[in-house]
């Protein structure tokens, strides 16, 4: 006979209510929303992607995906900015299928430049998406069991908050580290921009001049137009606005210094009088010195990306030509095969080369990750106006952003012309085009290029290493000896070490390990037609293997004496730790 108390009896429907409650939910949730292909249903972190987030937004949103998925993703600050701000890192992977840190990685930041926001949008994208999408595709399941993303959103935070959090330009600051005394009058930032109609963009300056070079297009009145060289307009242009409150007779000299973080790292760095925007010494950044601290901590790191603004562009190096013997051509069909499939995946994207297709940049990130570390990475410059209307700037960019505000955002990017008594100047007009507008998405337009852009990303991730022990074969020689064949294949496009690792010995050579068993010899099988071989006279049970090469393989071979139970462990350091047991 069965007694139930009163209370176990309420606490038995208090079950079976939440159980019910929580049902209903789901059914109402059912109800309410019909699930997009390829996007998470029911996001357990909400987030906004038509938005850019401050540093504090930025945190909250990573300490929540923190919460809601702490076996998918951990959070750490690598370092400290020049203002004491953190550097902020995810690390995303399945932890319970091993230490992420001995997993082939791929490495994500963005933000370097103050202005390039979006790169921090896309960044996080990435890593919000893999911890959501986890328990809804098998693909993403199953990278994340082999793989590990390091993530960066930001590594620029003080001139994150500089950019949306003060008045600017939509090119200013790029450092936002440093304070400048442009006229040597021995005052730092007396000038700098100053907001005068307080809408926190530093717009234009225009005024009414009968030497004036501009008129105002009377279809469109927003819009200046240049007259003919022999003619005088109504207009003068008088730059950005800003006042000149020292008295030496210039505007906005002493603002936000331009030392680019990007022109900062370690390979063939050059000074500023060579390399405009460069500090004082290779990683003299704080930020760039956290980020490459942290790479050379991980040597699983195998890809890298980092996300800029703007053009539409998927770049790799060299940024000079200069360094153009670097580029292995070996590893340029690598960098072409990933860069030409991300072509396909992000419409309007080309895929270049810095040096031959843009302009020459020493001592830039993507260089130092491959030249200094031997890893195959890919610098994209976010947004291009083919996103608009499906063309490349075909009207000229100035009509081209008039007919966007006009026909996509309606008004929102341009602060219309109006009239104000400048203390110099006097009567002038100020107005133009907002700093969130031109090199940043606009909001309608952010997710889906985020999704693109991480879709190449994780492209790229996948194909970093993939080890297995394809085949064992074994042998009787005789007098209780065997040989034992393994052959080791990489089924991803990157190999275990880059051309320009091998070059410079960057990292140790991959280890194909015998245990259990006494090996008496061990070699790496280089033709196995003609049975040569290549011995490796010492430590026997443990063979160095210099590559694992994309989509290949490698075969080793052992003599062994006796019959014992053996296993087999492949020990890369960019291409994991693998396991065979007969």
């Amino acid at each position: 006979m069965i007694s139930f108390t009163m209370n176990t009896f309420n606490k038995t429907i208090l079950f079976f209510g939440t159980l019910f409650l929580f049902a209903s939910i789901e059914a109402q949730a059912q109800e309410k929303f019909f699930r997009a292909i390829g996007t998470p249903h029911q996001p357990k972190v909400e987030v906004s992607w038509n938005r850019y987030h401050t540093n504090a937004g930025l945190l909250d949103i990573m300490q929540r995906m923190v919460k809601a998925y702490p076996d998918l993703v951990k959070l750490q600050s690598i370092g400290k900015s020049f203002e004491g701000r953190d550097i902020w890192l995810l690390t995303v992977s399945d932890f319970k299928t091993g230490d992420p840190d001995r997993k082939p990685a791929m490495y994500i930041d963005g933000n370097i430049h103050s202005n390039e926001l979006q790169g921090t949008e896309f960044a996080l994208y990435a890593a919000w998406y893999l911890m959501e999408m986890h328990g809804e595709l098998d693909f993403i399941r199953e990278l994340l069991a082999d793989k590990t993303f390091y993530i960066a959103p930001t590594i620029n935070p003080d001139a994150r908050d500089n950019f949306i959090l003060e008045a600017n330009t939509p090119h200013s600051p790029r450092s936002g580290m440093i304070k400048l005394d442009d006229d040597m009058d021995g005052e730092i930032g007396e000038d700098g921009f100053d907001d005068l109609n307080k809408d926190g963009h530093i717009t234009q300056m225009i005024r009414k001049s009968p030497t004036g070079r501009y008129i105002k297009d009377a279809r469109d009145p927003r819009r200046l137009i240049p007259v003919a060289a022999e003619e005088f307009g109504e207009y003068e242009m008088l730059g950005y606005e800003g006042t000149d409150r020292d008295g030496d007779g210039r505007v906005n000299e002493d603002g936000i210094g331009y030392y680019d973080p990007n022109r900062d790292w370690g390979w063939k760095w050059q000074p500023d009088y060579v390399q405009r925007g460069a500090y004082k010494y290779p990683f003299s950044l704080p930020e760039n010195r956290a980020v490459m601290e942290f790479v050379m901590k991980h040597p699983n790191i195998a890809g890298a990306q980092s996300y800029h603004n703007y053009g539409g562009m998927i770049l790799r190096g060299p940024g000079a030509e200069e360094d153009l013997d670097t580029y292995n051509q070996q590893d340029v069909r690598i960098y072409d095969a990933i860069a030409k499939k991300g072509e396909e995946i992000i419409p309007g994207y080309k895929y270049l080369v810095v040096y031959k297709d843009l302009y020459s940049v020493f001592g830039g990130e993507l260089d130092w990750f491959y030249g200094g570390r031997g890893i195959y990475t890919y610098s994209n410059e976010l947004m291009t106006s083919y996103l608009y209307f499906n063309n490349q700037g075909e009207k000229g960019y100035q009509e081209e952003d008039m007919n966007v505000d006009k026909y996509l955002t309606f008004g929102d990017a341009f602060v219309p012309w109006k009239e104000y008594e400048h203390p110099q100047f006097g009567t002038i007009e100020v107005g133009g085009f907002k700093k969130n507008f031109g090199r940043l998405h606009p909001g309608f337009l952010l997710e889906q290029d985020a999704h693109r852009n991480m879709a190449f990303t994780v492209y790229h991730g996948y194909h970093t290493p993939k080890l297995t022990v394809s085949e064992v074969k074994e042998e009787d020689l005789g007098g209780g000896l065997r040989s034992i064949t393994a052959t080791i294949q990489n089924e991803r496009l990157i190999p275990t070490h880059s051309s320009q690792d091998l070059k410079f010995s960057i990292e140790r050579p991959d280890i194909v390990s015998l245990r259990g068993i006494d090996a008496l010899t061990g070699m790496v099988v280089e033709n196995a037609d003609f049975n040569k071989v290549s011995e490796q006279p010492f430590d026997p049970a443990n063979i160095r293997v210099k590559n694992i090469p994309g989509m290949g393989t490698v075969t080793v071979r052992w003599i062994v004496r006796g019959n014992s139970r053996y296993s087999i462990r492949v020990d890369s350091a960019k291409g994991g730790v693998v396991d065979w047991t007969p």
